[in-house]
């Protein structure tokens, strides 16, 4: 029996696996602090701070879309009553003078994350699917008309404030300054990241895994799939509040907004447009749209419609995100065949191109004359300016959509081509693609 007990033990990593694994989380602390020194704006700093946020949010709702299966509308409960607690924390204790830093203050929010899911998540997590969908909705909207009404604790429609520089001191830093504030929230990601990743490792991890794909076969190898559901509901909602928190912190308000469907359809959105089924997939979906939301907002008035079109393209043609799309190149990366795809994908890259830029171009000038019908033609889009009433541009925006389209469509099937004959030579080689 020994014997057997020792063969079925899963194997030890190699010391080269190891030191791999570690030397991994010490690049990421490393770029982390040289960051800001590379991007010096305010700007910057400031994005960069939203990203971490937004990192924290999005690994802590994948603990229950992708690890557990739970798809969840009401998330940002979680995120927002983190944040509201580490705001009247704030305020607390800098009237009192208390002599807590603030960097305890994500704690805070995390631990009020973790009550409120506690007491929200056991009846929530009783079902899976559908129900639970529609009970973390119903829920989301209860908590989020209640912050209109309970104007005490929440502060109504224009929130509570507090000012983190009353706070006490930490190695004579007040902060005031945004680039301190990163840092915190560098720091906290990267905690906040590595626990996520720690609880993944662990037999509840693997647990949630194994009720996300078969919870009958949970229930009868002795499990009970709703204890395990409601548990990974504790933990997201522990680093929902820890995110909430850093979003008080680095804005020194919360308001409704934090509650909000918007809020919880904004990390659902991260978290499948990166990639549920791989840890990095939140990270990479989490820089994506922070990104592109901060970047399309300047560049143009219906910049939310353009957000709408990418999710629906990810559903459609690339269910597993962007990281599951450049994983399905390491295969051939490993066996060396690579190379007979780029290729193809130059050649589609024209027509793909053309095609996007006439679809913008008609969405440009449809919103134009649909949402300002009496204003001056002359418009600007993504930095190029343009007439919106010219017959040029019409024929123009049709050529490249409707061409670009037809082109692209056959370039895709040589894309097909190209990929079918890189992954027979990759499965003759042994190779699992």
């Amino acid at each position: 029996m020994s014997g057997i007990t020792a063969s079925a033990a899963p194997p030890l990593p190699a010391a080269a696996e190891k030191l791999r694994f570690y030397a991994s989380w010490l690049v990421a602390a490393i770029v982390l602090l040289l960051l800001p020194k590379i991007f010096t704006s305010g700007g910057s700093t400031t994005t960069f701070s939203l990203m971490g946020i937004s990192i924290i949010f999005s690994l802590s709702y994948n603990i229950l879309l992708g690890q557990t299966g739970m798809l969840s509308f009401g998330h940002a409960v979680y995120y927002g009553l983190g944040g509201f607690l580490a705001i009247h924390s704030m305020n607390i204790i800098g009237a009192h003078k208390l002599p807590i830093p603030l960097p305890i203050v994500p704690l805070i929010g995390g631990l009020s994350g973790l009550f409120f899911a506690a007491l929200l998540g056991w009846v929530s997590t009783q079902r899976s699917g559908t129900a639970f969908a529609m009970i973390s909705l119903g829920v989301g909207e209860l908590i989020a008309s209640s912050a209109l009404i309970l104007r005490t604790f929440f502060g109504g429609e224009a929130g509570v404030s507090a000012n983190r520089t009353k706070l006490l001191k930490l190695f004579d830093w007040s902060f005031g300054p945004q680039i301190q504030i990163y840092y915190l929230v560098a720091a906290w990601t990267l905690i906040a990241v590595i626990a996520m990743y720690a609880l993944t490792r662990t037999p509840l991890g693997r647990m949630c895994n194994a009720v996300r794909d078969n919870p009958e076969r949970v229930q009868f190898v002795g499990y009970n799939p709703h204890v395990v559901r409601y548990l990974a509901f504790c933990f997201a909602g522990f680093f929902a509040g820890i995110a909430g928190a850093l979003a008080a912190i680095n804005f020194e308000i919360a308001n409704s907004a934090y509650l909000g469907a918007e809020q919880s359809g904004t990390v659902l959105f991260a978290t499948y447009i990166g990639g549920i089924g791989f840890f990095i997939g939140p990270i990479v979906g989490a820089i994506f749209v922070t990104f592109l939301s901060l970047g399309l907002s300047d560049l143009t008035q219906v910049w939310q419609l353009y957000f709408g079109l990418i999710f629906i393209a990810v559903v459609m043609f690339a269910p597993g995100g962007i990281t599951g799309l450049l994983m399905m190149h390491r295969p051939l990366l490993k066996a060396g065949t690579l190379g007979l795809v780029l290729p193809s994908y130059l050649i589609a890259l024209l027509p793909t191109l053309a095609t996007i830029a006439g679809l913008i171009l008609s969405i440009e000038t449809i919103v134009h004359y649909t949402v300002n019908p009496g204003d001056d033609s002359h418009i600007k889009a993504f930095g190029v300016g343009f007439d919106a009433a010219s017959p040029y541009i019409w024929a123009i925006a049709a050529v490249l959509l409707i061409g670009g389209f037809l082109v692209a469509r056959k370039t895709w099937t040589i894309i097909g081509h190209a990929w079918d004959g890189a992954t027979s030579i990759a499965r003759e080689k042994g190779i699992a693609v």
